[in-house]
């Protein structure tokens, strides 16, 4: 009796289950596989992607055309200097010897020619009083030769003072000019953004002109020169606008144009870059020199078009592998497949994609509107979890 009562209890918990089941199975239809997105109208922009530097318009390396120990600095980091305003200053006590020892040279230079000119003189004077004396017959021929003979010598001697006066003025010229190079001028107007040398430091201009200051001409308005990939640069044309972040501003956007498009290749890493040059205003001051630039270049834009995600181009639903395949095979060079959501069903919707944006796609069919819901994939681990009602964590 005991067992018959045990049987039937269990039969009755079993359709209990069961149809509990069944009842709850009826009330709730399986979440599908995706999400829906609206499609939306508005304008889209395609950029592309570098990263540069930020660096001034324009840099000079002010060097020294001579040697010696630096005397006195006028110009520091940060400092902003004119056109012609004395930055430094080279010691200047051995150039004024050598100045002076140029300018005696000179006079002894100029005394020699002098002094081949007074025998120049004379030996016309002795040579006109030869050739009378020889149209006389007073003196033998040889006497009126020998005459001849030291006019002409002291005329060699007088062109060879003359060029020794001309290689002791040009001497002079050149320590006159070195002298002046122991003032070191600003070239251009600007702000020095770098100094190289300290007072008391023994500059070397020997091989090449060393480098006491780097100047920028002008930091309010600088440029990023920005390394593009070989893939994208055929996409970039000067007047291009951009807009690019910097690490110390991460919550700020900077806006540039692309002025150039450099065509020497850079090699890296067996990849070809190119640097494109984009003009950015900094009337704040914020940016400097050598901040590292994430660029977004706008190359295309459009204006008041249909738009998607871009991952509902990348769905697939869960229907027959040749079904897809027969849908796929339909598809002229060029189309994708978007799928519309009506209520449970979706529908596909063969559509060109124009424009593609950082996060967004232009689509063009007749046959979509703004507004229409699209699928677009999302974890199928989530939406297990969603359809049984597992949690985790």
């Amino acid at each position: 009796m005991n067992i018959v009562l045990v049987i039937a209890a269990a039969a009755a918990l079993a359709v209990a289950t069961g149809t509990w089941w069944l009842s709850r199975s009826t009330d709730e239809v399986p979440t599908p596989d995706y999400t829906s997105v609206e499609i939306k109208r508005g304008d889209i922009t395609a950029t592309v992607s570098a990263t540069g530097t930020l660096n001034p318009m324009k840099t000079v390396q002010v060097g020294s055309q001579v040697s010696g120990a630096v005397q006195h600095l006028y110009a520091d980091f940060n400092d902003r200097v004119e056109k012609g305003q004395a930055i430094a200053q080279i010691d200047p006590a051995l150039f004024h010897a050598k100045l002076a020892e140029a300018q005696a040279d000179v006079a002894s230079a100029k005394a020699g020619l002098e002094k081949a000119a007074v025998g120049v003189r004379d030996t016309q004077r002795e040579l006109d009083r030869q050739k009378q004396l020889f149209g006389k017959k007073l003196v033998a021929e040889n006497i009126l030769d020998a005459a001849r003979f030291a006019h002409e010598s002291a005329q060699v001697e007088r062109q060879l003072r003359q060029a020794a006066v001309a290689q002791a003025e040009a001497v002079l010229k050149r320590e006159e000019v070195n002298l002046a190079y122991t003032t070191i001028y600003a070239p251009i107007d600007g702000v020095v953004i770098s100094r190289d040398v300290d007072v008391g430091q023994t500059v070397a201009a020997s091989l090449q002109a060393p480098t006491l200051f780097t100047i920028a001409n002008d930091l309010t308005h600088m440029q990023v020169d920005a390394e593009v990939d070989e893939a994208f640069i055929g996409q970039v044309q000067e007047g291009q606008a951009v807009s690019f972040t910097v690490f110390a501003y991460p919550g700020e956007r900077f806006d540039g144009r692309v002025v150039q498009v450099r065509l020497q290749p850079k090699v890296e890493s067996g990849v070809v870059k190119y640097n494109t040059v984009i003009e950015v205003d900094n009337a704040a001051g914020l940016l400097k020199p050598g901040m590292t630039a994430n660029v977004s270049i706008q190359v295309e834009q459009r204006s008041d078009v249909l738009q998607v995600p871009g991952s509902t181009l990348r769905f697939v639903p869960d229907w027959p592998a040749a079904e897809l395949a027969a849908l796929r095979r339909s598809l002229a060079p060029g189309e994708q497949l978007l799928w519309v959501a009506e209520g449970k069903r979706l529908r596909p919707v063969k559509v060109s994609s124009g424009v593609i944006g950082d996060r967004m796609v232009e689509v063009q069919s007749d046959e979509l509107k703004e507004g229409m819901l699209v699928a677009t994939p999302e974890k199928r681990e989530t939406a297990r979890k969603r359809r049984f009602g597992i949690s985790f964590f």
